[in-house]
């Protein structure tokens, strides 16, 4: 019986040193400030994410393992008679990687790209979203009030096949903020109008 009451506190003392590993471990992502500002082109969408990799996520990218991080928006308007009318739904990718020949991490998104000496500095520039053109002009309705949301997510599915295996059954490459939601109504938007340059005569040269 002793030996039984033995193994039970051996098995529950190893269960709560894995679930304070975990914890160490835990990454999380969360979302800041987001905010949709007015332009010439319609609204765009900047906002500041807290990101928190473990030493699990940190060893991957040293070992060139591509992460894509996605960022996604969506705009909603609420509708009494049925379900809410999703009006827009955009996503962005950004593909965080390390260049072992180089030295050099890489924050690419689309053709753009650029590279930084340390982690740290390319988080630093991940978590600040600044200018995405998320609703063009025509796409809603002014003075009419919308849910906007937000939120970014590490995105498994454009892994390889044979690294979304492992990677899925694994906790800690489960990494993904909440939504971050709020209510936004759009303006009329108004381009304003530069006057055209008046021609400035030049100074007339004294003859003599």
């Amino acid at each position: 019986m002793r030996y039984w009451r033995r193994l039970l506190n051996v098995w529950l003392c190893g269960l709560l040193l894995l679930s304070g590993s975990s914890t160490i471990l835990a990454s999380d992502i969360s979302v800041r400030n987001p905010v949709l500002s007015p332009s010439d082109e319609g609204y765009l969408l900047s906002a500041d994410f807290n990101i928190n990799l473990n030493a699990r996520l940190d060893d991957a990218i040293a070992r060139g393992v591509t992460l894509y991080f996605v960022v996604d928006f969506e705009l909603t308007r609420a509708r009494w008679y049925w379900l809410d009318e999703q009006v827009i739904s955009r996503s962005q990718t950004f593909q965080l990687s390390y260049h072992a020949l180089t030295r050099q991490y890489r924050l690419s998104s689309g053709a753009l790209h650029q590279s930084f000496t340390s982690l740290d500095d390319a988080q630093r520039i991940l978590s600040r979203l600044r200018n995405w053109l998320v609703l063009e002009r025509g796409a809603f309705r002014p003075g009419e009030s919308y849910q906007a949301a937000v939120r970014m997510r590490l995105d498994l599915s454009q892994m390889p096949k044979t690294f979304q295996v492992n990677a899925l059954a694994n906790r800690d490459w489960n990494l993904s903020s909440e939504w971050a939601r709020w209510i936004f109504t759009p303006s009329e938007i108004v381009v304003p109008v530069v006057p055209s340059a008046v021609p400035v005569p030049a100074a007339a040269s004294d003859s003599r």
